[in-house]
């Protein structure tokens, strides 16, 4: 053999060993591969089905909606509607920033101010980028397709009466938590609570199959409230435009349900439309006819004359010398327009004597007439449960002086709140018992304390009725087919330094009807403005036209139809 075909042989066998050893070693990886593989799926498949679970399953939560809010015949005042967020994971969104832009602009944001929220929150998981979208909206970000973008169902809160109830119903946060009003004070009932659910998301983050329920939602509880919102229209009607024509400050209307110490109505002026946020301001939103308190005047002194009545020193018929017109308490004379003589309690209150009405004062016990303007709930919260409720002020007997006797007489020294009053007057409408007040519908009210005699109390509202009367201060409160019992009361704003001589609260509290009493309906218009200010004048006309449609609208029969001439009743009988 030659040399040449001896070195052949050997690069052949090395050759072939080499492509052996190849073989050998390929064959040997191929067969980890397979056992690999064998072990993974077969006798390790729980521990990857685990780390499949961890990177694709997620629990996402589930919306519940919150409670509607109803007046009492079941009309919506706050209801949850449908809407969509949009949130991101800034991680995954981060590698398709270049398509922000595009998600700006259907989102309706600068692109740049979105990047920057985006770049500053990658060590976040979960970002908000547009809360509360509508389903379309949302729809159209989705489509997208974008990395880490997903969306959330939320509910809006949306108010159908608008401003004709938004000082009462309140307004929630963008969370849909309660804020303000009866949204805040029931906030507890209204709220819901959210599930929980596991889903299965792809690479992009989007959710692709519902794989369990863990927690059911549990949407919130209805409340239904004690207003009647036709009657609550009514109201803010009228003192909208008592308002417009007095160019008055602001304004309060208070309806109550005599018999149930439910609220029916209440209204303030200016108002507010709680849809609206950019209206959001504690000067616009908040309840003056349960927060703000004022001194009430002469709408005050049937409550003083109850105290002596109560006393059992004096009977309706009793008498109070006024002259000569004027009584020296002190440092101050306290005046009537002109010199009424003897006068009875009736006369009193249908004159309007500040004289008479400081005498009775003066003459009862501290302490007995102070006890007795407790009971009526002066300087006490109402059982409203109202967010923000002033209890009003009513200074202990103790702290006295003569002077504070006799002002409180007539209205001064003291403050009350328009819900306050409406109740006070709903103690004589319901002949002496205070029930408490509700701002809630009640399916059993309750018998309330009788804190003074029935006597008392319809004795007090027959001398109301002259009030309203011919020669009384209210004839603008009268009410065709109705007895009506009532008081003005006007008062002069305390500004720095004492009282203001130009500036006055006008006021007038009343029941009807006055034989029965159902509702009583206390308005106060602050600082009405030009030749007309008395409370007979501004707001006595206001309580007419609310206590008149109020009633028609309760169906409350009539208990002063006028008299029918007998013989027209024969001749239409003959007909």
């Amino acid at each position: 053999m030659t040399r040449g075909a001896e070195t052949k042989q050997q690069t052949a066998r090395r050759f072939n060993g080499r492509v052996t050893l190849i073989v050998v070693f390929f064959g040997l990886l191929a067969s980890s591969l397979i056992a690999r593989a064998v072990h993974l799926q077969v006798f390790n498949k729980d521990f990857l089905n685990e780390q499949a679970d961890t990177r694709h399953l997620r629990v996402e939560k589930i919306s519940a909606h919150r409670g509607t809010i109803t007046d009492r015949n079941g009309e919506p005042l706050a209801i949850s509607t449908p809407v969509d967020s949009i949130w991101a994971n800034p991680k995954e969104l981060a590698p398709a920033v270049d398509e922000v832009p595009q998600l700006a602009r259907v989102l309706g944001v600068d692109s740049q101010q979105l990047i920057r929220r985006i770049t500053r929150s990658m060590d976040k998981e979960f970002l908000y980028l547009k809360r509360r979208l509508s389903p379309e909206k949302a729809k159209e970000v989705l489509a997208l397709k974008l990395p880490g973008v997903n969306v959330q169902r939320e509910y809006r809160r949306y108010y159908p009466a608008g401003e004709v109830s938004g000082h009462l119903i309140g307004f929630t946060d963008i969370d849909d938590d309660g804020q303000e009003g009866l949204e805040l004070a029931f906030n507890h009932w209204l709220a819901g609570e959210m599930g929980a659910k596991r889903v299965l998301k792809d690479r992009h983050g989007r959710s692709v199959e519902n794989v369990e329920s863990i927690r059911p939602p549990h949407h919130g509880k209805e409340l239904r409230t004690s207003i009647d919102l036709r009657i609550q229209y009514v109201a803010y009607r009228t003192l909208k435009a008592a308002i417009q024509t007095h160019s008055a400050e602001s304004g309060s209307i208070v309806v109550l349900d005599v018999q149930t110490g439910e609220v029916l109505a209440i209204v303030n002026q200016p108002t507010y439309n709680p849809n609206d946020r950019s209206q959001f301001s504690a000067e616009r939103y908040r309840n003056r006819a349960i927060t703000d308190i004022f001194e009430p005047g002469s709408s005050i002194k049937p409550l003083v004359v109850a105290a002596a009545l109560e006393s059992g020193e004096y009977r309706p018929s009793s008498v109070i010398d006024t002259a000569p017109g004027y009584v020296v308490v002190g440092p101050k004379t306290i005046e009537d327009s002109r010199n009424l003589g003897r006068i009875s309690l009736t006369t009193i209150l249908a004159r309007s004597s500040n004289v008479g009405a400081t005498k009775l004062a003066m003459s009862l016990q501290s302490d007995q007439l102070w006890n007795t303007m407790t009971k009526f709930g002066l300087g006490s919260l109402t059982a409203s449960g109202f967010p923000g409720e002033s209890a009003g002020l009513l200074t202990h007997f103790n702290h006295w002086r003569p002077i504070s006797q006799a002002t409180l007489a007539y209205g001064y020294g003291l403050s009350v709140t328009p819900l306050q009053l409406a109740q006070a007057y709903g103690v004589l409408g319901s002949s002496g018992k205070l029930r408490p007040i509700s701002l809630v519908a009640l399916d059993q009210p309750a018998d309330g304390d009788q804190i003074i005699s029935s006597d008392s109390a319809t004795a007090v509202r027959r001398m109301l009725e002259e009030v309203v009367r011919p020669g009384g201060t209210g004839t603008g409160a009268a009410v065709t087919g109705y007895r009506v019992a009532g008081k003005t009361g006007t008062s002069w704003k305390f500004a720095a330094g004492g009282y203001s001589k130009d500036k006055y609260i006008s006021v007038f509290a009343g029941l009807a009807p006055a034989s029965n009493p159902r509702l009583a309906v206390v308005v106060v218009i602050d600082e009405p403005t030009g030749e007309l200010y008395y409370g007979g004048d501004v707001a006595a006309p206001v309580f007419a036209d609310v206590m008149s449609e109020s009633l028609r609208l309760l169906a409350v029969p009539p208990d002063a139809l006028p008299a029918r001439d007998p013989g027209s009743i024969i001749q239409a009988m003959s007909r």
